[in-house]
């Protein structure tokens, strides 16, 4: 059976926190997938179509990894995908706390799917996309926090 993973988020922008949590995984799964997370009551600095081309054109060339969006509950996504793992990414404790909240909720819902955290590198563990957005809004440097596709 093949291990898909599927990594949700709003990716509002995809920042290195992120991209070092994607790079990193690639080895230990055969398929992941970048899911954008749609929420209607959530305001977004970048459209869906921005955010999904900036996942492109970042993860270009890489076999191992698709672009995807959804809308509903993740664990839903994640079964309609054949997928048995949901990826996270670990920046500090609060995070962890918020995580496996979520996580034991999933777990609750479907036996069939794991969690799976890594953790954030430690040069990359203080970077948010709330902080990037902030950055940006206060026309701030904000490029040394996302990748080359999210240099506008």
């Amino acid at each position: 059976m093949e291990k898909i993973a599927v990594f949700p988020g709003s990716f509002d922008p995809i920042t290195l926190g992120h991209f070092d949590i994607i790079q990193r995984a690639v080895p230990l799964f055969d398929k992941i997938i970048v899911a954008i997370g749609q929420n209607a009551t959530k305001n977004y600095m970048f459209s869906l179509e921005e955010r999904k081309k900036f996942l492109i054109d970042t993860f270009e060339g890489i076999d191992k990894i698709e672009i995807d969006t959804y809308s509903g509950l993740t664990v839903d996504y994640v079964q309609e995908k054949n997928a048995r793992f949901i990826l996270r990414g670990l920046r500090n404790p609060a995070d962890f706390e918020f995580e496996k909240a979520i996580a034991h909720t999933n777990r609750a819902m479907t036996h069939e799917i794991e969690t799976v955290f890594l953790l954030t590198s430690s040069g990359k563990s203080y970077i948010s996309s709330s902080i990037v957005r902030d950055v940006i809004r206060n026309n701030g440097d904000y490029k040394m926090f996302v990748p080359d596709a999210v240099r506008l």
